[in-house]
């Protein structure tokens, strides 16, 4: 049962929100722009605010809907499975030649849904972080080293499978930032810009 719940999950991750409204909206393939990843980013950067807020909105419910799916009609274990399962889909989607985003704003709809506390922590680390540097990966490397330490202090006596599975989730996120990492530390890196495409 928990398989079907992975697999579903995967599929709901495949929705790959910046591809699919730069085709309709603009007709134009997001990764051949820009970073050329697919999350809601890069998005921002090549298509503007607009599509950029929407597409990380429906990252972000993509993760909840996931969960909700399997936290209705499975059981207690289903959504630990879903919550990989919906990352694993957005990050690397079979529909879209494995070519997906980095599920940084998949993995917040994701702890929303498993602990809001530690949502809340985390989506202020990485606004803070954000709003100093104006690095969205420094914002996202952070947060995501973040999540697994709050999981630990705050669930991991009452529900260790939550601390697991963030955990996870972080190593993955931190996996597709490598690049940006290296760019971090070589000074390379683009900040954030507003501009309206």
């Amino acid at each position: 049962m928990n398989l079907l719940f992975f697999i579903l999950s995967y599929l709901i991750g495949n929705f790959t929100a910046a591809y699919i409204l730069g085709k309709v909206l603009l007709n134009k393939d997001i990764r051949k722009m820009g970073s050329g990843n697919a999350g809601a980013t890069n998005a921002l950067r090549s298509f503007g605010p607009v599509i950029g807020v929407t597409t990380l909105l429906m990252d972000l419910l993509k993760g909840v809907l996931a969960l909700y799916l399997a936290d209705k009609f499975g059981d207690q274990y289903s959504v630990y499975y879903a919550a990989v399962g919906v990352i694993l889909g957005h990050n690397w989607p079979v529909f879209f030649g494995f070519k997906g985003g980095k599920g940084i704003a998949t993995s917040a709809g994701v702890l929303i849904y498993l602990d809001i506390r530690i949502f809340a922590i985390v989506i202020a680390i990485f606004i803070i972080t954000v709003a100093i540097s104006r690095y969205v990966s420094l914002g996202s490397v952070l947060a995501a080293a973040s999540a697994p330490i709050c999981a630990y202090i705050l669930a991991f006596k009452t529900k260790p499978y939550t601390f697991y599975v963030i955990l996870l989730l972080a190593i993955i996120a931190i996996y597709k930032h490598r690049t940006n990492i290296v760019r971090l530390l070589n000074k390379t890196e683009n900040k954030i810009k507003f501009k309206e495409k």
